[in-house]
Order: structure tokens, then C-alpha cells, then sequence
């Protein structure tokens, strides 16, 4: 399969019938995409808990505020103990994964001391599991109409309540997932 053939930088967009609900309405960014499996980010899954809570369990220390208050993101189902500061590229940090030349995803604990007191690059969110295929796996799931696919733009991922992201993600493909039938197939 050539490089270009592969969806890192890829927004992945549910399709209505997507039934497992971990997925279920769900925009996923692509961290990583390759004969060996692909890792993506759910973007739009929030968790029921707030950075405070995340430097708090972590024991870092916290500049007075709004920064506690950020959302936490359920990044997917695997590893959900796991990590992850989605961010625009800005800083040098411990261990960063270069997905675009304009997002970046870090998952060292560096950058969480210094988004804690001001320093860390902005925007940002954290999200904790993540979202994993095995060879040829996510393939197959778009091949079954599973999930479309869309070249990732940081004003979704960044700019947009995490409630809007779905639906807009599709509109970059021109769909509009209310008017798709819950039911599919392949010609």
C-alpha cells in the first residue's frame, strides 16, 4: 500500500449505522496510519471529569486559572488510563508525535506541567485511551461503510464545541449525516 494510500491526518466520521458505542456518532482524528495497524483520537466523546482532576491524580501543581476547568476527551476504548495532549504545534517536549505540521500529539507528562501553569501551547485538550486497529482492519471497516474519511482541519478539532464536530466533519465531504439511511451496502 503506498504512503498516500494511508489516513494519518485523517478525520474518521461514523456513519450512521456505526452500532458500537464506543464509535457511535463519533469524529476520530488519525494519529497514525500504516501497514502495522492505524491509532486514532475521538474527538468529540467527552469525559465526565476536568484537567483539575487529571493534575490532581497526577500531583501537578496548578496556576490559578481557567485550566482546570478544560475538558477531558474519552480518546477510545483502549488503554483508557493512557494519555494524550492534542495540541497545535508549538514547543519542544519529551515525546511528541508530529502528525501534521500543524498538529501535534504529545503524550510526556512535560507538557502537562507546563499547560498547568500557563506555558503549554494553546489550543490543547487531553485525551485519555484511544482508538486502535490491527492490519488491514480499518480498512475493512471503510470498505463495510463504516466510517468516512476527510483530511483533518484543526478548526474542527480545535475551534468547534466537541457536540458540533461530528455533523461538521462530515460537511467537508459535503454530507449530511441526517439525510443518510440507516442502512447500507456496496455496489
Amino acid at each position: 500500500m503506498s504512503e498516500s494510500l494511508y489516513l494519518t491526518n485523517q478525520l474518521l466520521i461514523a456513519m450512521p449505522t456505526l452500532g458500537d458505542p464506543n464509535f457511535a456518532q463519533s469524529v476520530a482524528f488519525v494519529c497514525e496510519h500504516s501497514a502495522r495497524g492505524a491509532l486514532a483520537l475521538v474527538l468529540n466523546k467527552p469525559l465526565p471529569m476536568r484537567m483539575g482532576e487529571v493534575f490532581d491524580q497526577l500531583g501537578i501543581e496548578v496556576a490559578p486559572g481557567p485550566v482546570c476547568e478544560g475538558t477531558v476527551m474519552r480518546g477510545g476504548p483502549m488503554q483508557t488510563d493512557r494519555g494524550f495532549v492534542v495540541h497545535r504545534a508549538a514547543g519542544e517536549w519529551d515525546s511528541t508525535l508530529k502528525v501534521s505540521d500543524s498538529i501535534h500529539v504529545t503524550t510526556s507528562r512535560d507538557i502537562l506541567n507546563a499547560i498547568a501553569v500557563g506555558n503549554g501551547p494553546s489550543p490543547a485538550f487531553v485525551a485519555l485511551g484511544y482508538a486502535g486497529w490491527d492490519s488491514g482492519q480499518l480498512e475493512e471497516e471503510i470498505k463495510a461503510n463504516a466510517w468516512l474519511n476527510a483530511p483533518a482541519d484543526a478548526r474542527i478539532i480545535f475551534d468547534l464545541p466537541f457536540e458540533e464536530r461530528w455533523t461538521a466533519a462530515a460537511r467537508l465531504l459535503g454530507v449530511d449525516l441526517a439525510r443518510l439511511a440507516s442502512i447500507s451496502g456496496n455496489a
